[in-house]
């Protein structure tokens, strides 16, 4: 299946209510096997146009690297992970959200997968998370190779993370 996807995000805004939830469920390799009404609306996608799409399908140019490696860090090692997020609706617009990941296991105990819900932040943390990203991009710009970039991205983030003292989990809640 060929989805077409602008190449060239608009700088137009999307938003979704307070009151709503944007829901996906990905395979242990982030392949896409539910989204909900709210995630299609929002993103600009008929559903067999995500099922079994990478969920990369929605990452946003301006989504430093670094952060989504930190996301799956801490998943593979069975952690909940809380994350501002901008993402790329299918015409370019963009929309950010609060982001809750939690993998999903089997009744065995074995990771099948990840189910994400993703709330309307404020737009007091949209400004701060956008800031520190615009950093967190600026240093994994300056790098030729981007597992570096990204590596060097995540660095500046436990810097400033060890400057305030403050772990991620708790860091991710003042913004």
């Amino acid at each position: 299946m060929n989805v077409a996807l602008t190449e060239c995000p608009t700088g137009n805004e999307r938003f979704f209510g307070s009151d709503e939830i944007i829901v996906s469920k990905t395979d242990t390799k982030g392949i896409i096997t539910y989204a909900n009404g709210v995630f299609l609306r929002v993103a600009g996608y008929d559903e067999e146009e995500l099922l079994g799409r990478p969920h990369n399908l929605i990452r946003h140019p301006d989504m430093p690297r670094c952060v989504f490696k930190l996301l799956w860090d801490r998943l593979q090692r069975r952690e909940e992970v809380f994350a501002y997020v901008v993402n790329l609706a299918k015409n370019g617009d963009h929309y950010w959200v609060f982001a809750h990941v939690t993998p999903s296991v089997d009744r065995d105990g074995q990771v099948v997968g990840y189910h994400s819900s993703r709330r309307s932040p404020e737009r007091s943390a949209v400004a701060k998370a956008a800031a520190l990203y615009q950093a967190l991009l600026a240093e994994e710009s300056l790098h030729s190779d981007r597992r570096q970039g990204m590596l060097a991205g995540e660095q500046v983030l436990l810097d400033e993370l060890a400057k305030i003292g403050m772990p991620y989990e708790e860091f991710v809640f003042t913004l």
